[in-house]
């Protein structure tokens, strides 16, 4: 037995899904109840959740629908409350030309999953040497097969934030996907069989998260920040969840939303499907899961701050052991992330030119011309201090003598280089 995904999948049974026939709700919701009640993790719940469609079908609750969005929008409101992951969705079946383009899928899931970087929508360097890893899904992979593209573009993006003094990934757009992912995951940042793993649990029997093959070098010791929204969900919160569990990841950002019981997606027939949750998770450290309550974050902050507020953390984190040679690296990366001060001085001062260089001033500020290299806008630091917007590792200094006269612009580096421009 094996959990595919935990929101995201598609698991066909016999119901058939021939061209559209005349909306029966009645027959729509008998359906699911009978999936619910054959496939639901908890048995004893199944049958009350059933029990409930067939009620309020049996007392007319949709016959008036006749727009099939309606209906599994209506049956969604009924089972939801049972279980996070519950939701009944409707789109085209194939074959039926009718009705527009309205809930007609112009390409699949797996289409979604390539188009996508397999989850891996960004991953990249934060100034300070802190990685970054943006996930919008945990997409699925086997791991009889290394050579699967998956599973080679979360060793990718593990590579590429390997030296990095910190690592955030940011969870906050991701619905879900594979445990298969979740335990490759945990396993670059936790010990080989370390006893941290979630346990599922389903009318078949248990299986742990734990990866089929660990990641072959984890790194223990970096420090390491998850990022989290409302919208996080499912296997994104196991992430988040087990690695706060274990002690070795920081959350910061909103609650989750909730979801903890993996499922499959099942096929109630003319187009309708209902997502059934068919386990549920035991976390080996906290005996319980995040179903309702979601995972809490250790620095609650809402979504849009969680980015800025975890690399304050990092950076915080990192400067107590961090190699002196990179102080400047932390020192600057940190000021960028500060409000932009108010600082009291005439821009208009500084404008001229400084050799290969200009500097000019429009509605923004101060800008820094250089030939045909693209134009940086510089942000003030401090009086007659300034560093590039796109890049707080550069910063420019302007000179003035004892009578306040500009005479030159520095270029000041992080690694410590300086160059220094006259004023024409």
């Amino acid at each position: 037995m094996r959990f595919i995904l935990f929101c995201i999948a598609a698991f066909v049974l016999p119901f058939s899904s021939s061209p559209a026939q005349p909306l029966a709700p009645r027959t729509v919701a008998e359906n699911v109840a009978s999936l619910i009640e054959d496939n639901f993790f908890d048995e004893t719940r199944a049958g009350t959740i059933a029990a409930e469609i067939r009620s309020a079908s049996a007392s007319g609750s949709w016959d008036g629908i006749s727009e099939p969005l309606l209906l599994a929008s209506a049956l969604t409101e009924v089972i939801a409350p049972h279980d996070g992951h519950f939701r009944v969705t409707w789109s085209r079946p194939e074959g039926d030309t009718g009705g527009g383009a309205a809930g007609r899928r112009l390409y699949g899931f797996d289409d979604r999953i390539v188009r996508s970087g397999y989850g891996f929508r960004q991953t990249g360097i934060l100034p300070g040497n802190i990685g970054y890893i943006d996930m919008v899904f945990f997409a699925h992979f086997d791991f009889d097969n290394p050579d699967g593209p998956a599973w080679a573009s979360a060793n990718a993006a593990l590579a590429l934030v390997s030296a990095t003094d910190a690592v955030i990934i940011d969870l906050r757009d991701n619905g879900g996907g594979s445990p298969a992912m979740v335990g490759y995951l945990i396993s670059a940042f936790t010990p080989p069989d370390a006893p941290i793993y979630n346990i599922f649990h389903s009318r078949s029997g248990t299986e742990s998260e734990a990866p089929g093959v660990f990641h072959p070098a984890p790194r223990l010791d970096v420090p390491l920040y998850i990022l989290t929204s409302a919208r996080t969900a499912s296997a994104a919160e196991a992430l988040a969840y087990t690695l706060q569990a274990a002690g070795r990841a920081t959350v910061v950002g909103e609650a989750s939303a909730g979801g903890a019981n993996p499922g499959t997606t099942f096929d109630a027939g003319n187009g309708f499907e209902v997502f059934i949750s068919t386990g549920s998770p035991i976390n080996a450290i906290t005996g319980t899961n995040w179903e309702g309550s979601g995972v809490v974050p250790d620095i609650a902050v809402p979504s849009e701050e969680a980015l800025r507020r975890g690399q304050l953390a990092a950076l915080n984190a990192i400067a107590e052991n961090g190699d002196p040679a990179f102080r400047l690296d932390r020192e600057w990366a940190r000021s960028a992330l500060e409000p932009v001060p108010d600082i009291d001085q005439d821009l208009s001062t500084f404008v001229g030119d400084y050799g290969r260089a200009a500097i000019t001033l429009d509605e923004t500020g101060l800008l820094l011309r250089q030939g045909r290299r693209p134009v940086r806008r510089l942000v003030p630091v401090a009086p007659g201090l300034f560093r590039r917007a796109a890049d707080p590792l550069q910063r420019y200094r302007i000179l003035s003598d004892e009578t306040g006269m500009v005479t030159a612009l520095e270029i000041l580096r992080s690694d410590g280089a300086v160059s220094r421009l006259r004023r024409d």
